[in-house]
């Protein structure tokens, strides 16, 4: 009969030593441990040897451990830098164009403020401008030479009124309205400007030509004494403009006068003075109607 598969380990002695050594070893081992475990905490330092030993042991290891996560880690951020290039590129190429910016606003700023020095010297004079105010518009290419400012007769502007910049003199009001006046710049071909030499007080007159120079008419005619560079003033005569008003300097030389572009230039000037009459007493300009 065969014997049963179920059989009890008593049945074999080699089971029953089996059995025997593997408690016994189990039980020699936990008390080993627990000695070993009493020794560590009575003496701290008494495995410093064999811990030393085993970091040693175990150093290649850890080495190589971190050396690949390094790698990994190095492989990753090179992938992630090269997906974030573009948007790095884009923020850098935007900080550039607002600095950029900045400087531009900044130069502005500063030539802004060197207008404004300029026009605060206008103040030196004895007698004070009426207002200040900036050239709101300026004719560029008609036959007629036009420009419009921000004051009118609420701010005091009365016809006649000459206009001047930090450069020198611009015209005069033509027509006031309540908050706007136009003015009739010396290029005008309406309009004539006694004045002088600024270095030997030769008498002329400047008038417009309507294209943006001026024509220097001599007085006392002969000899033209006008030379390139010269630069005229205004001579105070007739009692409007008060002397010694820049206006233009020759630029060619003409039989009876000399062809000259004006100083003040409309096209660049921002601000602008409004000047009482010279001689309050002087009688008001002929007003001119527009062609």
């Amino acid at each position: 009969m065969a014997p049963s598969a179920n059989r009890h380990s008593g049945f074999s002695r080699k089971a029953q030593y089996s059995t025997f050594f593997a408690y016994l070893a189990a039980i020699v081992g936990a008390l080993v441990g627990l000695g070993l475990l009493i020794v560590s905490i009575s003496n701290a330092g008494a495995f410093a040897d064999a811990r030393a030993v085993a970091n040693d042991a175990a150093a290649p290891g850890g080495n190589a451990v971190a050396d690949a996560r390094s790698g990994g880690q190095s492989v990753f951020a090179s992938i992630a830098g090269y997906f974030r290039a573009g948007s790095q590129n884009a923020r850098l190429a935007r900080e550039l164009a607002e600095a950029k910016t900045r400087l531009v606003e900044a130069e502005g700023i500063a030539e802004e403020n060197e207008r404004l020095k300029a026009l605060l010297a206008l103040n030196d004079s004895d007698r004070k401008p009426v207002t200040f105010t900036r050239m709101t518009a300026s004719t560029a290419s008609s036959t007629r030479r036009f420009a419009t400012i921000g004051v009118g007769a609420s701010n005091g502007v009365q016809v006649g009124m000459p206009v001047r910049s930090p450069l020198g003199l611009l015209g005069r009001v033509l027509e006031v309205g309540n908050a706007s006046s136009l003015v009739l710049l010396v290029t005008d071909s309406q309009s004539v400007v006694p004045a002088r030499r600024a270095t030997d007080g030769v008498p002329a007159f400047v008038q417009g030509r309507g294209d943006g120079t001026v024509q220097i008419r001599l007085i006392n005619l002969g000899i033209n004494p006008l030379k390139k560079g010269d630069v005229f003033v205004t001579s105070g005569s007739g009692g409007l403009y008060r002397p010694n008003m820049a206006i233009c300097m020759v630029t060619a030389l003409t039989r009876d006068g000399a062809i000259a572009r004006v100083l003040s230039d409309p096209a660049v000037t921002d601000y602008v003075a409004v000047e009482g009459v010279w001689n309050e007493t002087a009688p008001p300009p002929l007003s001119e109607a527009r062609q």
